[in-house]
């Protein structure tokens, strides 16, 4: 490992990044994520039990999370 950080930025140049989800579509996949993570908290919310912990509340959170830092790409912010 004795590249230096000359030759590590010009073969990182060689290969831009691309996103998994177009600039486009951000904003789409953002809004019907975080849709579904407030149905999927409500519906948790209306019938709370453990049961319901696994099927609705952890794709409710993941979805709200995941919806929050898309919105934040579509909208221009980026983190």
């Amino acid at each position: 490992m004795d590249s230096s950080l000359h030759e590590v930025w010009q073969a990182a140049a060689g290969s831009p990044f691309v996103p998994t989800i177009g600039k486009g579509s951000q904003f789409l996949v953002a809004l019907t994520l975080l849709l579904l993570g407030f149905s999927l908290g409500g519906a948790f919310a209306l019938n709370r039990s453990i049961v319901n912990l696994p099927v609705l509340a952890v794709p409710a959170s993941l979805a709200l999370a995941f919806g929050v830092v898309y919105m934040f790409c579509g909208v221009g912010v980026y983190v």
